[in-house]
């Protein structure tokens, strides 16, 4: 027995340090969401979240969190240029409000992933006389402290703007070496060639993970530094979960201006493999295909390296994501999907890798995406699931995806001719439908009802008898449009005279936050045979730019850029369209609340509207 101890040891010791931080777990079935947008300070909110816990916890088994470090204020920001890292203060909530948070997802099984950033820094009120800190763990009983060389600065890249920029405090005297990465122009760049940097790093993460109890990390702006360093930082934190923000389209490139480690692979590689990657090659191979119903398309996710996902042994390494903080709304200049929005996150749940959920989409889409995760789960898709069948055509496209308990498949748009023998429908929506194996229990996915909306209308916005219309609030990236125009159409013809960009839209008010909300109403013309209802919408700005992508029409609806907030018809804040008060034959029909024409005069009990009055029965 003790000569295989001393065996085992020596293999020990002889395995390299990086072999224990995998950076992602392989055959990892979870599903992560990213619980917050920009500016989201009430609704990422640590108190918010905790009491969504018993719900988030049933989908999710990881939540990316916002940073949590406070940056001089607990007010309107992010925290994406940290100032203190051992205080735990932040516009998302107290330190005692986060560790509640944290320790509730916990105890029902879902971990909570920090936001580490470590590329770069600012002192409390000058460029870059950072804060010295100490603090003694509640949890651990023991002493963290980072120190910094406030004198000679030689922790700070002697490239930075605050050696070079004659309004910093340490203009000229800086000693550290150059950036091992790109320069973060808003902060000091940290020198992690420095010694004490990397002790610093190390004391920070061993923090997060054992004090905090954070279950791993999201690393942000990786391009910041060599990925030697996440290698270094991950060996000694072994956090089981690690995935770095290496914001770059391709898989696999040559190093060079702004992809100075290569592309996505490449980066994954330089940190040994200690960390998975965002799927940034596959976001904007989503935003291709189905942003442009380009179903073929699809069948390319694994031809030429086209996505980590698809990229032989890497699908453990790559975080799928349809869309995030930075490249949706409402950050600035953002490069969002939208279109087949609910078709994307289906995609991304039916296929290998780790599907991560943001947080706009799962308000959204929260039915959808409820159904589509169960559904993942109960087949047994992981992060190294095998896809047994790709099929596109230019009308759709289909997968079928083996996984641990039965199999998924996958199909988009129109595609004709699958064979879906041996699967049972499990959940459908726009321009999918979402399969898995029969003998599975589906009765759980079937249960999931549609939650009521808790969005309002804003007063100004009416729906008359009859009338057929929507409406558009305008971002506030929109800056300076004054003219608003709808595109609206169905398989036969459109309604929106049938030349781009369309018909003009009518200003209705201004919301509380101050963005412009426009209406349009069908004036009656067609371009086909024989009108119904439009099937599609868009509106755009100006002479037809900036402009949405498809959207699905429905009579009443209220648009965001990228998503429908609601619908004004079914709204409580409006509870019925607005009815002419003339006594005409149509005035005397009955309706429902929600605006729902009755065919003749109701027996249950009820409010109603009759003659453009409320009547009790």
């Amino acid at each position: 027995m003790k000569r295989l101890q001393h065996l085992f040891l020596i293999l020990l010791l002889a395995m390299p340090l990086g072999a224990f931080a995998q950076g992602w777990p392989s055959n990892y079935g979870g599903v992560m969401l990213q619980s917050f947008y920009w500016g989201s300070y009430t609704e990422s909110s640590w108190s918010n979240l905790t009491q969504q816990a018993d719900t988030l916890s049933k989908y999710f088994n990881l939540i990316w969190a916002p940073p949590s470090g406070y940056p001089n204020t607990t007010s309107n920001n992010m925290g994406y240029y940290p100032i203190y890292w051992l205080k735990q203060n932040s516009a998302f909530g107290s330190e005692s409000d986060l560790r509640t948070m944290i320790k509730t997802f916990k105890a029902k099984g879902t971990g909570i992933i920090a936001d580490v950033v470590i590329n770069h820094k600012n002192g409390p009120s000058n460029w870059c006389s950072f804060a010295n800190e100490s603090v003694t763990g509640q949890n651990t009983d023991k002493t963290y402290s980072v120190t910094w060389d406030n004198t000679n600065y030689t922790q700070i890249c002697s490239d930075d703007e605050g050696n070079t920029n004659t309004a910093s405090e340490a203009y000229g005297k800086i000693k550290g070496n150059k950036d091992t990465g790109l320069n973060d122009g808003g902060c000091r760049d940290l020198d992690h060639t420095n010694a004490t940097t990397q002790k610093n790093v190390e004391t920070y993460e061993d923090f997060l993970l054992n004090e905090m109890e954070y279950a791993g990390f999201r690393y942000d702006f990786v391009k910041g530094y060599a990925p030697t360093y996440i290698k270094m930082y991950n060996t000694a934190a072994s956090p089981k979960y690690s995935v770095g923000e290496y914001w770059q389209g391709s898989v696999t490139d040559t190093k060079t201006g702004d992809h100075p480690f290569g592309g996505v692979k490449d980066w994954v590689d330089a940190t040994g493999k200690t960390s998975a990657a965002f799927d940034f090659p596959m976001k904007y191979f989503i935003q291709d295909a189905f942003g442009s119903n380009n179903w073929n398309k699809l069948t390319d996710y694994a031809n030429g390296k086209t996505t980590l996902m698809g990229t032989d042994g890497y699908a453990r390494y790559a975080v799928t994501f349809v869309d995030n903080h930075d490249t949706g709304e409402p950050h600035d200049n953002p490069s969002p999907l939208r279109a087949n929005i609910a078709a994307a996150n289906a995609y991304i749940l039916a296929m290998p890798g780790t599907p991560c959920i943001w947080i706009s989409h799962w308000t959204a889409y929260k039915t959808i995406i409820k159904k589509c995760i169960l559904a993942r789960k109960l087949a047994g898709i992981t992060n190294t699931s095998t896809v047994e069948t790709s099929v596109g055509s230019t009308a759709g496209y289909y997968a079928k995806v083996k996984g641990t308990k039965g199999e998924v498949l996958i199909v988009m748009g129109s595609s004709t001719g699958v064979d879906t023998t041996g699967f049972q429908l499990a959940c459908e929506g726009e321009n999918f439908k979402y399969y898995v194996s029969n003998g599975l229990d589906i009765s759980g996915i079937k249960s999931i009802k549609d939650e009521a909306s808790n969005w309002t209308a804003p007063s100004f916005c009416k729906v008359n008898d009859g009338e057929t219309c929507a409406f558009f609030e305008v971002p506030s990236s929109w800056s300076g449009v004054t003219k608003v125009n709808c595109w609206a159409w169905d398989a036969s013809g459109n309604y929106t005279s049938g030349n781009w960009p369309g018909a003009a839209c009518t200003k209705v008010g201004t919301t509380t936050a101050g963005n412009t909300v426009y209406k349009w109403t069908w004036d009656g013309t067609y371009t086909g045979t024989t009108a119904t209802t439009p099937t599609h919408i868009i509106f755009s700005a100006n002479t037809g730019s900036p402009q949405q992508n498809d959207m699905t029409f429905k009579n009443g609806n209220y648009y965001n850029l990228s998503t429908v907030a609601g619908n004004v018809i079914d709204s409580p804040a409006t509870a019925i369209r607005t009815i002419n008060a003339s006594t005409t034959a149509s005035d005397a029909s009955w309706y429902t609340l929600s605006g729902v024409r009755l065919s003749k005069e109701p027996t249950e009990k009820g409010v109603y509207i009759h003659e453009g009055k409320k009547v009790i029965k």
